[in-house]
């Protein structure tokens, strides 16, 4: 009995060398060290700390780092975190984030990834060339939604909605107008601005090795 206690006076003594050890390494932690012997005093036994205390140990730890520096230029720091203000919410928004961040793929339920794809289904369809080539894009999609919203693989419910092909396709020719409409009005625009006689064009051609030359000039200074 007195072999068992003079084991366990020794672990003690032990540990009791550690933790000073560690807290002459660690002036924040010798502090916090002192404060609470001095609030127990000899011969008490240690209580949990009180909220307003762990508050105030967790303020502390964090104004010293500030101080070293610890958060500063931290990715994304000084601007508006991103999401914010759009007038919606993204229940999903954290893992998005991650996937898009690290590029992962492959990892996402199929509710999310679908929601995803909905996202920008509409430029791959602009990037189709035919009315057949959207049907098909668009009864694909169709029918892996439909295969999602049986949760045979489990995962959040699926509530991305099912497009119609008609509607798509009409969609597409209509944007589809609309990007040429814009592309000749540009056009035109151009040929209105281009100088007509051959005067104008000399003219012209002069006047764009002249600030050619002062932008050489400038660069070089």
């Amino acid at each position: 009995m007195a072999e068992g206690d003079g084991r366990n006076a020794q672990g003690d003594g032990q540990s009791s060398d550690s933790g000073r050890s560690a807290a002459r390494r660690d002036p924040t932690l010798a502090a916090a060290r002192y404060r609470v012997d001095r609030e127990l005093g000899p011969g008490n036994e240690r209580r949990a700390p009180t909220a307003d205390e762990l508050r105030s140990i967790a303020k502390t730890q964090l104004d010293l780092a500030i101080e070293r520096g610890e958060f500063d230029g931290l990715p994304g720091s000084g601007k508006p975190l991103a999401g914010l203000g759009t007038g919606t919410h993204d229940p999903d928004w954290w893992i998005k984030a991650k996937i898009e961040r690290e590029g992962l793929s492959g990892v996402a339920p199929p509710a999310l990834s679908l929601r995803t794809e909905n996202e920008r289904f509409d430029d791959v369809l602009d990037a189709m060339a035919s009315e057949a080539s959207v049907r098909a894009a668009v009864a694909e999609f169709t029918a892996r939604i439909v295969e999602a919203r049986r949760q045979l693989t489990g995962g959040p419910p699926v509530v991305t909605p099912i497009r119609d092909p008609d509607v798509e396709v009409q969609r597409w020719q209509d944007r589809r107008a609309r990007r040429r409409a814009e592309a000749q009005s540009a056009a035109e625009a151009s040929a209105a601005e281009q100088p007509t006689s051959w005067r104008d064009r000399r003219r012209a051609a002069r006047a764009a090795r002249a600030a050619q030359a002062a932008r050489d000039a400038r660069d070089a200074r």
